[in-house]
């Protein structure tokens, strides 16, 4: 495997009844690694017994965005974040749309980037006037110790940190950075395992799990699911969804989004614009307050409605919010409370 850094002894692991092997506790995969072999994230080996990461300290990527771009449009709305991925990815999704960086140690044999430190990533947050870090465009859990340190950093700094997440964690995982963890985006991408097992080489369940445990956490839990038009997008499956989103809280913003053939998923068309809409009305009627539709520029449904009176209280145009009516966090209209985290708390 090449790197450019070097490896770093990884947390989340044990010996596997005694070795060499090793079982990796970090997500619901549960690798058990023989010496020289590589988790299914492609970045965690099995060097003679001994778990390590090959991505600490050396992401792929980074860059300033809106919070809205991850999206999270009721946390610190209107700010900027300071984005940071690594390579890898515990999924294989045949949809995905970074898999140039997020499948390339499976796919080149490679983990590449620029050495940052810690103590770097969070400098860069504060400099560029950033109100969080955002762990994202790849799976954040793959490079755990990394995103975990940096947390840490950054909330001593007063910074948030936020994970846009597939949501295969474990518990142990959840509860090793509990206090440093302040928002998510969870990508729920069906409500069907058999979606599951067939286009992402994973699990629906542990996803459920850990959006019961964030939400359990007091982490702002915002989810995400992108519509394949003929595989996620039936109107059974999408009500599930939604309701089981309503069991966990009402309050959960849900963003339907559209899909556009990428990697290797190219024989599935773009999802309708009117699929986006059936899936926004089939949230709302399931009893879910905020529902956004995605990937669809100019439309009503990426601004936020108060729940009780229909007023637009935020404006958007894509990631960009135009214009936030909300004082002290209530619509100005009815005086209802707009669930979120604001600067203000």
């Amino acid at each position: 495997m090449e790197r450019p850094v070097a490896p770093v002894r990884a947390e989340l692991w044990e010996a596997w009844r005694g070795g060499p092997q090793v079982h990796c506790y970090l997500c619901a995969h549960h690798c058990r690694i023989g010496p020289g072999g590589l988790g299914k994230c492609g970045v965690r080996e099995n060097q003679d017994g001994v778990l390590y990461t090959l991505v600490y300290g050396c992401p792929i990527s980074t860059a300033v965005d809106p919070i809205e771009k991850k999206p999270l449009f009721h946390f610190l709305p209107g700010t900027s974040t300071y984005s940071l991925a690594t390579v890898g990815c515990n999924f294989t999704c045949s949809f995905c749309q970074n898999a140039e960086i997020s499948q390339m140690p499976a796919d080149q044999g490679r983990v590449v980037g620029k050495p940052m430190t810690p103590e770097t990533v969070v400098a860069g947050a504060l400099a560029t006037g950033c109100r969080s870090i955002s762990y994202t465009y790849t799976e954040p859990t793959i490079f755990y110790e990394y995103a975990r340190d940096c947390a840490r950093l950054a909330t001593a700094e007063g910074l948030k940190n936020v994970f846009v997440t597939n949501g295969f964690m474990t518990a142990e995982m959840l509860a090793d950075i509990d206090g440093h963890l302040h928002a998510a985006n969870v990508d729920l991408k069906s409500f069907s395992d058999e979606f599951y097992r067939s286009l992402t080489g994973a699990r629906l369940k542990p996803v459920l799990d850990s959006i019961r445990r964030l939400h359990a956490m007091g982490v702002w839990l915002e989810v995400t699911t992108l519509l394949i038009p003929g595989r996620n997008d039936d109107d059974a499956e999408l009500r599930g969804l939604a309701e089981f989103l309503v069991s966990v809280s009402p309050d959960i913003p849900w963003h339907v989004s559209r899909f556009w053939p990428t990697y290797r998923l190219m024989d599935a068309p773009a999802t309708p614009v009117s699929t986006v809409e059936k899936a926004v009305r089939i949230g709302r009627d399931a009893g879910l307050r905020y529902v956004y539709g995605g990937n669809v520029p100019g439309h009503s449904s990426e601004s936020t409605q108060c729940p009780e009176c229909g007023s637009v209280v935020m404006e958007r145009a894509g990631n960009s919010l135009k214009r936030d009516r909300t004082a002290g966090g209530r619509c100005p209209e009815c005086g209802c409370q707009i669930a979120g985290r604001s600067e203000e708390g």
